[in-house]
């Protein structure tokens, strides 16, 4: 699944925080579920990354659901196929979407999600945030609302999402 080092997205990598972040995303990784082979990256629901998620909610940069998330990232892998067989050039496996999971997913559901990385991983990075649905849903949708997983699908927005997780790294450290 996600090996690392990664190649995270351009603005990241030319951002002086890069180096930090990927120390702290290798520090952070573990298996997605017991016994699966997919990683993903064990993260608290800091102030800086729920400030990141809800500018990509209000800019339209999400996607909701499990259910909706495969075939958004199945239609991507359809237009990189073409785009390859147009010979744009060669395109190397880079970071650009992140799939944010609640922590208390069921076990079918998180292999729901391992086959979805197995699949797509070279490009979308898991993060399995401190919280579960309910509050993740409330966050970005109001309460009452549920969201077991939600897709940042933006460039710009996967961007912000992980140097968020650097600012709140060293907002803990600090604190």
């Amino acid at each position: 699944m996600t090996a690392f080092p990664l190649r995270l997205p351009r603005a990241v990598e030319a951002d002086p925080r890069a180096e930090r972040l990927r120390a702290w995303l290798a520090a952070h990784a573990e298996p997605l579920r017991a016994g699966g082979e997919a990683l993903c990256i064990a993260t608290p629901l800091c102030d800086a990354l729920a400030a990141s998620l809800r500018r990509a909610h209000g800019a339209g940069r999400l996607v909701r659901g499990l259910e909706s998330v495969e075939p958004v990232l199945a239609a991507e892998e359809r237009g990189q196929r073409l785009a390859d067989r147009r010979g744009e050039g060669p395109r190397g496996a880079r970071i650009s979407r992140l799939l944010l999971l609640a922590n208390d997913g069921a076990d079918r559901f998180y292999r729901q999600v391992e086959a979805l990385l197995r699949r797509h991983g070279a490009r979308v990075l898991a993060l399995r945030v401190d919280a579960g649905a309910e509050a993740l849903g409330a966050l970005l949708f109001g309460e009452g609302r549920v969201a077991r997983c939600v897709l940042i699908e933006h460039k710009e927005a996967v961007a912000d999402a992980l140097l968020a997780l650097v600012a709140g790294a060293e907002g803990d450290a600090a604190g």
